[in-house]
């Protein structure tokens, strides 16, 4: 690896890497647990599982993709029930964001110490994508945490109405002027293709 190789790795792994490390939507200051594990969709996602199962496939995909197994207890991939998707009654959510935080730092030491092409084996891929690289691999799961962090935010906005990412830099909500856009929304959509009550 020459010079330029070495400083565009680094810069692909700062693009790539900083979205990853959110802050656990759904359990930031304030939020109640029964709230944060909650499911809040057909299928069962809430906003606590989220953030366990990103912490999950990001310890498969720079563990044992790579020969570099997370030192947390994994279930076999083949044996996955998706237990990762919720949290059991006995888990708080300061255990699960304490998981995902180890394993940012396994997954920054696999991206850290190995080259953007350093090969991988992910044995859940069909034949010829299971053979990849690091690079490759960094995209899937940047791609795969950012689809989770907009399920988190939607879901949170359901649940608070907050839309922003920061509470800081959030203006208070104007519930009249919400109703009124969302009401405007909901004739246009009607207009447009008239619905069956």
């Amino acid at each position: 690896m020459n010079a330029s190789d070495a400083e565009t790795g680094a810069s692909a792994r700062l693009v790539l890497c900083g979205p990853w490390q959110f802050e656990g939507a759904g359990t930031r200051p304030g939020a109640m647990p029964s709230v944060a594990r909650r499911p809040l969709t057909a299928t069962g996602t809430n906003l606590l599982g989220l953030v366990k199962h990103v912490a999950t496939v990001e310890a498969r995909y720079f563990g044992e993709v790579f020969d570099r197994p997370s030192p947390e207890p994994l279930s076999q991939w083949q044996d996955s029930d998706s237990n990762d998707q919720w949290a059991a009654e006995d888990e708080t959510p300061d255990q699960i964001i304490r998981f995902y935080r180890r394993t940012w730092e396994h997954s920054d030491a696999t991206i850290n110490e190995l080259p953007l092409d350093a090969p991988g084996h992910v044995p859940w891929w069909p034949e010829p994508y299971s053979s990849t690289n690091l690079f490759a691999v960094m995209t899937h799961v940047l791609s795969e945490t950012a689809r989770h962090a907009g399920h988190a935010d939607i879901l949170r906005e359901g649940l608070d109405g907050r839309t922003g990412l920061r509470a800081e830099h959030e203006r208070q909500i104007d519930e009249e002027a919400r109703a009124a856009h969302r009401a405007k929304i909901e004739q246009a959509a009607r207009s447009a293709a008239p619905i069956k009550p």
